[in-house]
């Protein structure tokens, strides 16, 4: 069949697809319908977090499947109560509410912080600061909570309430602070779709101790540097700071749609029908997700560390590479050539990378192979250097 000609039709025009069908995959190695070998550096962006068709991963789903694929919220479900007690073990938070996406999962933060806002200082306290060059969501919402004008064009008028701080520039925080009525600050510790850039500690620290001197609500959007991707098990433990909302999905569901909202004492302010999703904590999600949390340990959390090091170390300096940004295996890699031209090289070569912005981002497994990790790095210098 012509997949590719079938999804032209067929398919809304979204994407600006790669010319690439994959079919199948094992690991970090993922193969086209032409049966090509790739070493995929991309993993669904951040998703596939022990790679394509993880076994302890598929065991859980199918397990899951077998006994119940559904139940509404209306029910308990042993798998979302099981995950959403890890989560709360291995963060100190104390409840999660489950979602589809890092959208929705943005969404129900974005809900608590203004609740706690009307009920603390009363409903016209209802302003969240969030970050210029940050992305939070493809939902009016949360593209509204997005601090690049370019996610606005075409869908105005924004949702009302939120502003937008200069990264790593406190001063300018807490004019902000000042001269609205705020209920929380929202932010990514590394600003992926705004280039892989890592926000400074010292900055984070103090954007943290302001939330908690003018009695904000603290998130920090972990949808794509959680569950292992930073050598910690999420950002926020890299930076050494307590968040009061931590937000999270992709790598979380190891394949499986799930959004995530961890909630601290602080913002535990929803009651029954204040928030609600069909298929949040889907058992079969929710099977999947245990399975990849309760493998994240200090031993594949290391492995992150070592691998990103050896990345980084790798790729700075190289020839044709102008700088290396980011963290963990969260990386963003600065090229003399166009990134789509180092993109469509690496892919010719059996190496996929995607992009942010004009730079090229690597989101490896956590667990791929050092043979499958130095082969794909020495691939992406020849490609920049040729």
């Amino acid at each position: 069949m012509d997949i590719k000609g079938i999804d032209k039709e067929y398919v809304a025009g979204t994407y600006a697809r790669f010319p690439l069908q994959l079919v199948s995959g094992k690991g970090s190695l993922v193969y086209d319908e032409n049966g090509k070998e790739y070493i995929d550096l991309g993993t669904g962006i951040a998703v596939n977090a022990f790679g394509v068709a993880d076994e302890k991963w598929q065991q859980a789903v199918i397990a899951q499947i077998g006994q119940i694929q559904h139940t509404s919220n209306l029910y308990y479900n042993a798998p979302c109560a099981l995950l959403a007690k890890e989560l709360c073990k291995r963060t100190g938070l104390k409840k999660v509410f489950f979602s589809n996406s890092g959208a929705e999962a943005n969404e129900c933060a974005i809900k608590a912080a203004r609740k706690y806002g009307a009920d603390k200082k009363g409903k016209e306290y209802d302003t969240i600061i969030t970050l210029k060059n940050s992305f939070h969501g493809r939902t009016i919402t949360t593209l509204s909570a997005t601090g690049q004008d370019v996610f606005h064009e075409h869908f105005t008028p924004m949702t009302d309430g939120f502003v937008h701080a200069e990264p790593n520039d406190i001063e300018h925080m807490k004019r902000l602070v000042k001269a609205h009525k705020c209920c929380g600050i929202m932010i990514e510790l590394v600003q992926g779709e705004g280039g892989v850039t890592a926000l400074q500690p010292a900055y984070v620290k103090a954007v943290a101790e302001l939330a908690k001197q003018e009695d904000l609500l603290f998130i920090v959007d972990e949808v794509q540097t959680g569950n292992g991707r930073m050598g910690e098990l999420y950002a926020y433990m890299v930076y050494g700071i307590e968040p009061d909302v931590v937000t999270t999905a992709k790598g979380l569901g190891g394949g499986l749609p799930i959004g995530a909202t961890m909630l601290g004492e602080k913002a535990d302010v929803f009651t029954p029908g204040l928030n609600g999703s069909t298929f949040g904590g889907n058992p079969v999600c929710a099977a999947g997700a245990l399975s990849i949390l309760q493998r994240l340990d200090k031993t594949v959390l290391d492995g992150v560390k070592e691998r990103s090091e050896y990345v980084f170390r790798e790729l700075t300096g190289a020839k044709g590479i102008k700088s290396v940004s980011g963290l963990g295996l969260m990386i963003g890699v600065e090229c003399e050539k166009d990134a789509s031209a180092v993109i469509a090289g690496c892919m010719e070569k059996g190496v996929l990378v995607i992009k942010a912005k004009q730079k090229v981002r690597l989101l490896p497994a956590l667990n791929i192979s050092w043979e499958q990790l130095k082969k794909a790095v020495k691939i992406i210098k020849e490609v920049c250097a040729e």
